[in-house]
């Protein structure tokens, strides 16, 4: 099993959808096996979005990202990084399928509700960025024989 990282945002903070996003991981079968709220430092977002630092929209992007604070999650499933990237949809809301997050939620590039994870590389430079390892549970999921088939998982 994968444990991926999502961020809801502080568009889906201000908006009081942050529940609704939070349940549709949990609807679809994913484990939350870590999950805090914290307000993002200049050096944290400098850190998280470095591929994006010298871009114009930079300056933006933190004032998006620090106009609340977020919920920080790690989410564990078969091919939970796959999972959610299809779950939140194209990062342009406008151009979000119906049905997806982003599709469902956001009609702005920037204002889009959810990050998630790119890959499993990535998923794990995130997690460490975001969370000690004291703060990741390992705990039966009760649910698993009703999620996935019992060859699917280990």
């Amino acid at each position: 099993m994968q444990v991926t990282f999502v961020i809801v945002k502080p568009s889906a903070i201000q908006r009081g959808i942050a529940g609704e996003v939070i349940s549709r991981f949990e609807k679809k079968g994913l484990q939350i096996v870590g999950m805090k709220m914290m307000s993002l430092s200049d050096s944290v977002l400098e850190e998280h979005y470095a591929h994006l630092k010298a871009k114009s929209f930079f300056g933006r992007i933190k004032d998006s990202m620090q106009a609340s604070p977020v919920i920080l999650m790690a989410l564990k499933g078969v091919d939970a990084v796959e999972v959610v990237r299809k779950m939140t949809g194209s990062t342009n809301g406008r151009e979000a399928q119906p049905g997806t997050i982003r599709g469902d939620y956001s009609i702005s590039v920037q204002e889009n509700i959810v990050h998630a994870s790119d890959s499993e590389e990535s998923a794990k430079v995130e997690l460490k960025r975001f969370f000690s390892e004291d703060e990741i549970y390992t705990y039966p999921q009760l649910t698993l024989p009703n999620v996935y088939a019992n060859d699917e998982y280990e």
